[in-house]
């Protein structure tokens, strides 16, 4: 599955939001990646997630492949959505 979404906390992917990210993608047994500009990381990585440099309103690609691949989209989509308020 692949979806767009857009970081909308105010700091952007910075280290904490970054962490709450990947400690939820790594809950899930489906593989978990970020792609932007040409760029694709393990989303289930803090520092991969920090080295993409997302910044509040940067729209990115939401890659999850596996057999849990729709939960994990849905739960990862809603991480961004609530600004990674869980």
């Amino acid at each position: 599955m692949e979806v767009t979404l857009k970081i909308k906390n105010a700091e952007g992917l910075h280290a904490r939001p970054a962490g709450i990210f990947a400690k939820k993608a790594a809950e899930f047994q489906s593989t978990v990646q970020i792609s932007v500009n040409g760029q694709i990381k393990n989303a289930k990585s803090i520092m991969a997630l920090m080295s993409l440099g997302l910044k509040k309103d940067q729209e990115f690609q939401l890659v999850v492949d596996g057999a849990d691949a729709e939960t994990a989209t849905t739960a990862l989509t809603e991480l961004i959505e609530k600004e990674f308020k869980q």
